[in-house]
């Protein structure tokens, strides 16, 4: 309680019992966030008992950045409820996922610096340029782009979407300098013009219709996913209940029985369609931890079925992913 005659206080008072300054109480009253009790014959603002806890509230939201509507917000629901409820619980989570991005952000604008700091000075400028070309936190926009270009263009949106959560790989929280020129090296590549009309879809993954697109790339992500396990055991390629479902999504998507001429076919022509080799090796060096284990993507799980199929079918041809 104030000790003046009338219980309340002014301006100055009211700002050093609360530690700040005359400037800041006047701008939370200006908006809207401490109301005045009353204004003296002379037009001074007057303040109520109440106004000193409700300013150390209004100073607890701002110092953890609370933006002045948050803050509204949460002073309204206790205004009308009498205590805190869910405006602060949503404030203090929006705040927190706003911070997170940040700290994605300094962490990944670190990583590109010393990725700068460690290259040579003749290749300092070639690297910050095409470093810089990447936002912090970096998007994957441009990957999934290029992906919905590189596939059928009849294939059910959710087929898609469930083939863009395996080809798009997701940059890393704390990424090292080496992850970060990667991911830059591989927006450089999407983004470059193609020749002709875009990527090429390989011919061994042409099917009739959106239903034989969606059979065979949904067969083959669970191809690569019992294939990629294999890899992490340090399996050499061999058939087995892997080959059997890269196989059998071929297959499917085709109509036609699975047998060893159309194993032998199908070997032949996956190692003759185009390639996006380039694209896998960048995603491996993205994905996998610093002096760690190579994760399996799904371009080097294709290659390790696709001579597991070689070594099948008898074929000698080399392997590698197509696209």
């Amino acid at each position: 309680m104030f000790q003046s005659y009338d219980g309340l206080c002014g301006i100055g008072e009211l700002a050093e019992r609360a530690g700040v300054s005359v400037k800041t109480v006047r701008f939370y009253s200006d908006s809207g966030l401490l109301p005045e009790a009353s204004r003296s014959a002379g037009g001074h603002r007057r303040y109520g008992a109440d106004s000193l806890e409700r300013l150390r509230m209004i100073r607890s939201l701002r110092a953890l950045d609370l933006p002045v509507p948050a803050v509204r917000r949460v002073l309204d629901e206790e205004d009308a409820a009498g205590r805190e409820g869910g405006a602060l619980e949503d404030a203090v989570a929006g705040q927190l996922r706003s911070l997170g991005t940040q700290l994605r952000a300094l962490r990944w604008r670190e990583a590109a610096l010393r990725s700068v700091q460690e290259c040579s000075p003749a290749e300092r400028a070639d690297r910050l340029r095409l470093i810089g070309a990447v936002t912090a936190p970096p998007s994957t926009a441009p990957l999934a782009r290029f992906w919905r270009g590189w596939l059928p263009p009849r294939m059910p949106s959710r087929a898609v979407s469930a083939f863009l959560e395996v080809a798009v790989p997701q940059p890393p929280e704390d990424p090292g300098p080496a992850q970060v020129l990667a991911f830059a090296r591989l927006s450089a590549m999407v983004s470059r013009p193609c020749d002709g009309d875009g990527p090429t879809q390989p011919r061994a993954h042409e099917a009739a219709g959106a239903r034989a697109s969606a059979l065979l790339y949904a067969g083959l992500a669970e191809a690569y996913d019992l294939a990629g396990a294999e890899m992490r055991r340090g399996r050499d390629p061999y058939p087995g209940e892997a080959l059997d479902g890269f196989v059998d999504a071929y297959a499917r998507a085709r109509d036609i029985a699975d047998t060893p001429v159309f194993r032998r076919a199908l070997a032949r022509q996956l190692a003759a369609d185009p390639r996006i080799d380039r694209y896998w090796e960048l995603t491996a060096e993205l994905v996998s931890p610093p002096d760690g284990q190579v994760e399996p993507t799904p371009g080097s799980a294709h290659d390790w079925l696709l001579a597991a199929l070689e070594t099948q079918a008898g074929e000698g041809v080399g392997a590698a992913l197509t696209a």
